[in-house]
């Protein structure tokens, strides 16, 4: 379903030609944007493949619409690759990277061109080792799950996305969407009560604590 850049990170035709090897043993994060600001090809290669799945799953969750949600993920990532000087490690490089895809998200929002949300882009990728019967249980689960995120309002939807199914902490959801912990508190606990409505009304009341 991620066809946002080769593997290569479009070496031929979004980073220059003269792309170094990796230089060190050190693969965290934090590493690796040090060795890209540095030009190594293969650190932002590597360091694609760990986050760009998640930058891609929050950009369409904010989006709703798989096109513009993989557009913005390739801007955050040639965005990282000309800018990663520009990190100064006062915060974890996943949550640099999702406060980088919530300015490029916002900012396709605010296009007059945006489409319209895909109902259907919100599924969940299969696990190769699903059988048929659960593989059909989790696309069913996912799309009324997008249904009742879709009924929040965005700033709630933000917040749940982030808690969720991005598992960060309320510090971390505060520096990504620039606003204070106890607000991301407050919003925290009104989206939880309109979503936890919704899916007992959709039947699945525990599909947000398991996801």
């Amino acid at each position: 379903m991620l066809t946002i850049v080769e593997t290569n990170i479009g070496c031929g035709r979004t980073v220059p030609a003269t792309c170094t090897a990796t230089r060190g043993p050190n693969t965290s994060d934090e590493g690796l944007i040090e060795a890209i600001s540095g030009g190594d090809r293969r650190a932002m290669n590597l360091l694609y493949a760990r986050h760009s799945v998640r930058v891609y799953r929050f950009a369409l969750r904010l989006l709703g619409n798989e096109a513009t949600a993989e557009d913005v993920a390739s801007e955050v990532f040639l965005d990282v690759w000309r800018k990663a000087k520009s990190f100064e490690g006062r915060s974890r490089v996943s949550t640099w990277l999702l406060g980088i895809t919530r300015n490029k998200a916002l900012e396709m929002l605010r296009r007059p061109s945006m489409a319209a949300a895909d109902a259907k882009a919100c599924q969940e990728i299969e696990d190769a080792a699903d059988d048929p019967e659960t593989a059909i249980q989790k696309k069913q689960t996912g799309s009324i799950l997008f249904e009742c995120l879709k009924k929040l309002s965005p700033v709630h939807r933000e917040i749940v996305d982030l808690v969720y199914y991005h598992k960060k902490p309320v510090n971390e959801v505060a520096e990504i969407i620039g606003i204070p912990r106890n607000t991301v508190k407050t919003r925290m606990f009104y989206a939880r009560a309109h979503l936890s409505k919704l899916l007992k009304e959709a039947g699945l009341e525990r599909a947000l604590m398991a996801a």
